[in-house]
């Protein structure tokens, strides 16, 4: 299958990726979407794991199919001697090297940023690891609910009488993706508009999730307030919860100002509410949640679903149906701004998956490539970047190397 050609505002910027699953590739996939050259470095006795995780659809992952999109694959064993050489002088050519293996790996296999840098000063290396590369816990595994369950997010996530609740989607590892793209950037930048050199990343999947907890530790360090679990209130949006509705379904409300309260009186026709002692300020509101709460779920509940949302329409109020993956792949919204796109895959036919964020004037995104094969790219990088002869790389292949 001929592929597109990168194009897009990264285009130029090569990317050696060794990373697997998630938050390390992920991160090189937010760069391959807007037009850097990713060449993914996979063992090739079986790749990242990420291509045996289902769904599957006639044996091919549609998880991998979603997250290894705009990518070279080059199998390479970088436990031996000479995948690790081959590693090296792939990296003479590269701009910014991406792994998330447990920290002190990679230098163990003589690849890692002391070596790397040695051949090439300019290299930016981003290391994604559960715990960071320094401290007590550095040599800890993790997983994305682990980086949850220590950054604090999960004390505070589901009801008070019940275990902690962890978020429909891998939250910690999207979040280092994010962190580490955003770094490379910013490492890249400062090289090359800035006249920096290379350097050396460390992105912990904890520390992503703990920058977002907002004033949890500030508030506890000056006040003493803890951040427990308390279902879906909120102490800043006072209404707020998950009201359900007529139908059985679930909308979103939270309102954390008084204009936006004064105009949901009006759209449950209670404007009276608004000059009501108890809730003529968010700190009263609050203080009185749970009976602004029920005054709001039993008009949500006793009222046709239609009917609340052209009420609240009406008046400007925030709201949000709890939308299922049905809802969202007809919804007008998502298909307005073309959120999501259909790529032909060669063998599975047309698949559906989120566009390229975010959406800019100025530098679009590069077309969507579907996702490698296994090695499919071995010998294409191996000639073009190390002049590689056909001989040599079937040698490699023949002693399992590549």
């Amino acid at each position: 299958m001929i592929k597109p050609p990168r194009t897009g505002p990264l285009t130029g910027m090569r990317v050696i990726e060794t990373g697997t699953m998630i938050a390390g590739p992920v991160a090189a996939t937010l760069l391959a979407d807007f037009g850097a050259e990713v060449i993914k470095i996979e063992q090739p006795n079986g790749g990242d794991p990420l291509r045996k995780i289902g769904p599957f659809v006639d044996g091919e992952s549609l998880y991998w199919n979603v997250e290894g999109r705009n990518k070279k694959s080059v199998t390479l064993d970088l436990h031996h001697a000479d995948g690790q050489a081959t590693l090296r002088e792939l990296v003479k050519h590269a701009d910014l090297l991406v792994e998330n293996f447990r920290p002190g790996t990679m230098a163990k296999w003589n690849i890692g940023y002391e070596q790397l840098s040695a051949v090439n000063p300019r290299l930016v290396m981003l290391s994604v690891s559960g715990f960071g590369q320094t401290g007590p816990n550095s040599q800890r595994p993790s997983y994305d609910r682990i980086a949850l369950a220590f950054a604090g997010f999960l004390n505070a996530t589901g009801f008070a009488d019940r275990a902690p609740v962890r978020p429909g989607f891998a939250v910690a590892d999207y979040q280092g993706a994010l962190f580490g793209a955003f770094a490379a950037m910013i490492a890249l930048y400062n090289r090359d508009a800035s006249g920096g050199t290379g350097q050396h990343i460390d992105v912990s999947l904890y520390e992503t999730i703990f920058r977002f907890t907002d004033v949890m530790l500030t508030a506890y360090d000056k006040s003493g307030v803890t951040r427990d679990r308390r279902g879906n209130e909120h102490f800043a949006a006072a209404p707020g919860d998950h009201f359900q509705t007529q139908s059985g379904k679930y909308i979103a409300l939270t309102v954390p100002a008084n204009s936006m309260f004064a105009r949901l009186c009006r759209a449950i026709g209670r404007p009276e509410l608004e000059k009501d002692p108890k809730f003529e300020s968010h700190a009263t509101r609050s203080a009185n949640l749970k009976e602004i709460n029920g005054i709001v779920g039993a008009f949500i509940r006793n009222t046709p679903d239609d009917e609340v949302r052209r009420r609240f329409d009406a008046d400007g109020v925030a709201y949000g149906f709890v939308l299922s993956v049905e809802d969202i792949a007809n919804d007008p919204q998502y298909l307005a701004n073309e959120s999501f796109v259909t790529v032909e895959h060669p063998r599975m036919g047309p698949l559906k998956m989120q566009n390229v964020l975010p959406r800019m004037s100025g530098t679009p995104s590069s077309p969507i490539n579907v996702a490698p094969e296994l090695g499919a790219d071995t010998d294409e990088v191996l000639m073009d970047l190390l002049g590689l002869s056909a001989d040599r790389i079937a040698e490699l292949r023949g002693r399992g190397i590549c």
